[in-house]
């Protein structure tokens, strides 16, 4: 144990649950370690290989311990995580704070501290922990507390994702569980309406984001065109447009970026939307501020204007069109704190065509497309 600041920015990675759900195998998790280094992913942070519910034997075994399927993981978890490091990249696996994990295997209630040590000893770096079957009258505050101080004291660092679901107003007493990210929301699925939803309903929960506690907005469904691992994950999916709405959103919220697509079958379009190396700066920016939103009076009720104040001075601008039809979107820069008595502009870089668009002053404005968005990085310039 390191005792240093674990996940001072938000988690990367990828999850096995949207694409594969409880149909995961061995095989599965090292071809996407594989992936994610030869195609640059963990070169642009994405570190974690998080495997979801259903990897364990549906009873512990014999010592009242957590063990692979035998068939799913034939090498174990061990072998796993030291195949996982040996690309560089780290281990997660999931468990749940209830009796039973969502999809009806072993859970850690009452077992918190020895499978702790378990996955300490099979050298796993992160755990999503869920809050399915949970007794009926127990506290999940104390559940997550529970297992947050067997994590502290596994003997290894282990990043502890709580997904809570947003229930129980988990944003005003996580962070006293030690989690470093916490689930403020339900589900995700791969439509549009589903992406809106959650966004929409996390723009009054950003101030209790911060350095070392992230408020996950779940796993992102970008380059999965509808092939998820059930019916309610698949869901019809989302344009590529959409996706990138949706990326821009989750990178100016704060949000984790755990992917959720097959990596090793992604398009060229998805990859430049998940690779996006501007967006990802302004997601992992040391200061961790919170977005706030700002609203000019011609801008429609289903526009939205974000700003996010970075560790050096810049000020990263999305503008969102969640409306159904294209919008003309506005932002007057004294709502950002530059009034024209400042004597100064934002000199504008668009993160997403990744191009200088020169100096604007007191105010700007774009045409934005249905479900579509603009991002801009501004640098504060004088005159």
């Amino acid at each position: 144990m390191t005792g240093k600041l674990l996940a001072p920015t938000p988690p990367m990675g990828w999850n096995s649950w949207n694409t594969f759900a409880e149909n995961i195998r061995e095989e599965v998790i090292a071809e996407t370690a594989d992936a994610m280094k030869e195609q640059g992913f963990l070169e642009a942070g994405y570190e974690f290989v998080v495997i979801d519910d259903g990897w364990s034997r549906k009873e512990r075994d014999a010592e009242d311990r957590l063990a692979a399927d035998p068939e799913k993981f034939p090498h174990g978890i061990r072998w796993l995580a030291d195949y996982v490091h040996g690309r560089g990249l780290k281990l997660g696996i999931y468990s749940c704070c209830g009796t039973r994990t969502c999809a009806d295997y072993p859970g850690s209630y009452e077992h918190e501290f020895e499978d702790a040590r378990q996955f300490a000893e099979w050298g796993v770096d992160y755990l999503k922990y869920d809050n399915c079957f949970r007794p009926q009258y127990h506290d999940g505050r104390n559940l997550y507390r529970r297992m947050g101080l067997a994590l502290a004291n596994s003997g290894r660092d282990i990043v502890f994702s709580a997904c809570q679901w947003g229930t129980d107003s988990v944003h005003q007493w996580i962070r006293s569980t030690g989690a470093q990210l916490f689930r403020s929301t339900g589900d995700i699925n791969d439509s549009w309406n589903s992406v809106k939803a959650i966004a929409l309903s996390q723009m009054d929960k950003q101030a209790y984001s911060g350095p070392g506690c992230h408020n996950d907005m779940d796993m992102l469904v970008v380059g999965m065109y509808g092939n998820g691992g059930n019916d309610y994950i698949s869901a019809g999916g989302c344009t590529d447009e959409e996706y990138q709405t949706h990326f821009s959103l989750w990178a100016m919220m704060n949000s984790p970026l755990m992917m959720g697509c097959d990596v090793r079958k992604l398009s060229d379009r998805a990859k430049r939307i998940l690779l996006n190396r501007d967006l990802i700066a302004i997601n992992q920016d040391a200061a961790c501020r919170s977005p706030f939103r700002v609203k000019c009076g011609s801008n429609r009720e289903d526009s939205y204007v974000l700003v996010k104040c970075l560790a050096n001075g810049d000020v990263a601008v999305g503008l969102f069109n969640l409306g159904d039809s294209p919008a003309k979107i506005a932002v007057d820069l004294w709502d950002i704190g530059l009034p024209a008595s400042a004597g100064c502009g934002l000199e504008l870089y668009d993160c997403v065509e990744h191009r200088a668009l020169g100096t604007v002053t007191e105010m700007f404005s774009s045409a934005v497309p249905a479900h579509a968005s603009k991002v801009y990085r501004c640098k504060v310039v004088r005159g």
